[in-house]
């Protein structure tokens, strides 16, 4: 058959999709993939006949695509729960599996990319990257330095794509799904913006629904499951890719996004006398933290810039996944919790006053000594932040904290600085509802759709007007028992 062919796909909803063939298809271990007409879609056949035609795979497949999908509403036939507002999120962030074609055999539609997750012709002065997929390691590996500036992003972008991922992995596992291979070839990512997608989705490990396909990607996989892969795939002893494994590749991947460096990978010798078997201890059986404050044997002499220049909290997550988790499952943070606290630390964040930074912003670690890790330049100006507490229920006027955030000019904030009952999460509204703004000398928080704003005098504060930033002073970001308390401190 000649490429360019166009072909008939008939779906098992009775559908007809067409693709065009050709001969030169890009296959990946399991599938090779044609596109349609118009390229919005990718039409994929498994390599091995056996895999299609495996009953047990397609009944994973069949509830991926259904029951278990985040990328449809309940309503569509999606997952239990699923509003068309949440899974028009999803949709931005995983490169989900869309039907199941029954002939002329087995296989499955899928998105393309969004055109943001390729290259374009200027991404590099260097090397030719046109059309190439903006996989991780692009933009965390040797090979950043090739690339433009503008292609890099910063370290705010960066965090971004930590929530991004946290929050999709997160989705994914409260559904009792595991990816199998999250690693940098699966997701995506556009560091300009801070988005991301997760794909390869058909290979997700489903409650009960046939093993793991894939072992996992060099330097993504747990220790656990590298430590056993020469046992029996029916001993009891042997680890296979599950949720908790998913949790060792996602702080790996954190870790990448926020230092562009692996966490493991460090100057210590496992085996001198065998290049492979010391690789393969030292992301396995043997493998230490190189930030581990306990074994320092395997610590880079030129680490500077360290966990200990984010936050206490992503500093503590980080001691956990690769100090006390990285042998010990059970101990590793969950999704939900590294999306709890890299949204904290991106309320701390501090635009970096040197124009030459190349990482531009910083979390703020130490009020009292506001400098930038990266390139050690100091804050200047007086830093203000925002305490918002939340009342205590059944105890009028007794507050506690909720959240907390640094201000610089023209800031955002949205609905979750606003009210104690609404999270920054895929249900939360995204309009602005209010933002800073540097006047004259002053700080002001301006209300832009905020109703029953009060001042610290107790005074409303209509719509379009201001509330100065006075250091010590305190007002209700709106009125009713879900209004958050906000406290001004400059220092």
């Amino acid at each position: 058959m000649r490429s360019g062919t166009v072909l008939n796909a008939i779906l098992e909803n009775g559908n007809v999709i067409e693709y065009v063939y050709d001969a030169n298809a890009p296959r990946g271990g399991m599938k090779h993939t044609f596109f349609t007409p118009d390229k919005q879609f990718a039409v994929q056949f498994f390599n091995d006949p056996k895999n299609a035609a495996d009953p047990r795979m397609q009944d994973r497949i069949r509830t991926i695509v259904g029951i278990y999908n985040p990328t449809l509403s309940e309503a569509d036939g999606g997952a239990v729960g699923n509003t068309e507002k949440t899974a028009s999120y999803f949709r931005q962030r995983f490169c989900w599996p869309l039907a199941i074609i029954k002939e002329p055999e087995f296989g499955i539609v899928c998105p393309t990319y969004p055109r943001n997750f390729f290259f374009s012709a200027d991404a590099s002065t260097v090397l030719n990257l046109k059309g190439k997929d903006k996989k991780s390691n692009w933009f965390t590996g040797r090979n950043r330095k090739y690339l433009s500036p503008a292609e890099r992003g910063n370290f705010r972008t960066m965090l971004g794509t930590a929530i991004g991922l946290s929050r999709s992995i997160r989705r994914m596992h409260q559904a009792g799904l595991a990816h199998s291979d999250l690693s940098c070839n699966n997701v995506l990512i556009d560091p300009r913006t801070g988005a991301c997608v997760v794909i390869d989705i058909d290979s997700l490990v489903v409650p009960n629904k046939y093993a793991p396909e894939v072992v996992g990607t060099r330097g993504y996989i747990a220790p656990e499951v590298l430590a056993t892969l020469g046992m029996d795939a029916d001993d009891p002893r042997r680890a296979l890719p599950c949720v908790q494994t998913d949790l060792h590749a996602l702080p790996v991947l954190i870790y990448e996004y926020l230092f562009c460096r692996h966490p493991l990978i460090g100057p210590k010798i496992y085996d001198p006398n065998d290049a492979e078997h010391d690789d393969f201890l030292a992301l396995g059986e043997k493998a230490t933290f190189i930030e581990d404050p306990n074994d320092m044997s395997n610590r880079p002499p030129d680490l500077d810039v360290t966990i200990k220049s984010l936050s206490r909290g992503l500093e503590e997550l980080f001691f956990r996944a690769f100090s006390k988790g990285l042998h010990d499952p059970s101990e590793r943070p969950t999704a939900m919790e590294w999306e709890r606290e890299l949204l904290r630390a991106w309320d701390m964040l501090v635009p970096c006053a040197n124009p030459q930074c190349e990482k531009q912003w910083f979390i703020l670690r130490d009020p009292q000594n506001p400098v930038c890790p990266f390139c050690k330049t100091r804050v200047n100006t007086p830093l203000t932040r925002l305490l918002f507490k939340s009342e205590m229920r059944g105890r009028k006027g007794v507050y506690r904290d909720k959240s907390e955030a640094v201000v610089y000019d023209r800031m955002p904030l949205y609905d979750w600085h606003v009210l104690s009952n609404i999270h920054n999460d895929e249900k939360a509204d995204t309009q602005v509802a209010a933002y800073i703004a540097n006047y004259q000398g002053k700080t002001l928080l301006v209300n832009k759709n905020i109703d029953g704003m009060l001042s610290p005098s107790g005074r409303l504060v209509p719509k379009g007007s201001a509330v100065e930033l006075k250091n010590g002073t305190a007002f209700k970001m709106t009125g009713g028992e879900n209004g958050l308390l906000c406290e001004v401190i400059t220092e």
